[in-house]
């Protein structure tokens, strides 16, 4: 890990103190994300999947990824996509679904697109602007139970909320996040929390993990450049070791790679799985 504990830093030794815990010292950091468990999430790989799905699947399990979040499928069905992905030996953990398709009419047909990605998780990438206030995500969190609910009597498991920045607002005294951690049913209703996000909007994901034990199934892992940008993980300010000390009590099992804008994506995949792959915690 890298020598100086910078943004979650305090957070993470205000947590602990708070905790009546302390961090590990560096000498004891033992912990590494299992490899089955450090993932890319497709938006990264836009640009090139665009242009050969296949070639850079293959690249991908290559570098040593074990599993994929889809994110948009350049043309191909889910069937065409399971095949790519079982061919290099990548395995599709969940799938980014509109908001819109989830509460419509698409809701069937995209947990049976699940069942053929082989994945688990149907994921809400983000809210409709018009819901950003208490009332509007206290309406998401019923209709979050609701799908969830659906996606259980599929056989799959509990719908996923992928969090943006404004998410985390406080809107007439109400944290928006936090109605929706707090009003949604733990058995239908978790999150695929993106860290650099959750930094962004004055979040803690160290603290949640700890106060909503097992909500975390998924990260998106993306690093903050110090202009506030976006950064191959391990070259910015979040300290991920001091993040992930608490993630086995967030029920995280899954690290997902994400940079919203990488110069060259195969670099940006290449720096950030060897990072994650040599990180203790």
């Amino acid at each position: 890990m890298r020598s100086s504990r910078r943004a979650f830093l305090g957070t993470s030794l205000g947590l602990a103190a708070a905790l009546g815990t302390a961090l590990p010292a560096s000498a004891g950091q033992r912990r590494r994300i299992p490899r089955g468990g450090i993932g890319m999430h497709l938006y990264t790989m836009r640009d090139v999947l665009a242009t050969d799905f296949a070639g850079t699947v293959e690249q991908l399990a290559e570098i040593g990824y074990a599993t994929v979040g889809v994110s948009g499928r350049h043309g191909y069905g889910a069937p065409d996509i399971r095949r790519m992905l079982d061919a290099v030996g990548l395995r599709s953990v969940l799938e980014h679904v509109a908001y819109t398709t989830l509460t419509g009419s698409g809701l069937p047909q995209a947990l049976e697109d699940l069942h053929t990605l082989g994945a688990k998780w149907p994921v809400v990438p983000s809210l409709p602007g018009s819901m950003h206030s208490a009332a509007g995500y206290r309406e998401a969190a019923r209709e979050f139970n609701r799908i969830g609910a659906a996606s259980r009597k599929a056989g799959l498991g509990p719908v996923l909320f992928h969090n943006h920045d404004g998410d985390h607002d406080v809107v007439d005294g109400e944290n928006l996040y936090d109605i929706l951690v707090r009003e949604t049913d733990p058995h239908l209703v978790a999150f695929e929390l993106d860290v650099y996000w959750a930094s962004k909007g004055g979040a803690e994901p160290a603290t949640y993990f700890v106060r909503h034990r097992r909500r975390f199934p998924a990260l998106h892992v993306k690093d903050m450049a110090p202009d506030g940008g976006f950064a191959d993980v391990g070259s910015g300010t979040l300290d991920f070791a001091a993040m992930f000390d608490k993630a086995q009590a967030g029920g995280v099992r899954q690290w997902l790679v994400e940079h919203d804008t990488p110069k060259d994506p195969f670099a940006t995949a290449r720096n950030s799985y060897e990072y994650l792959a040599a990180l203790r915690y």
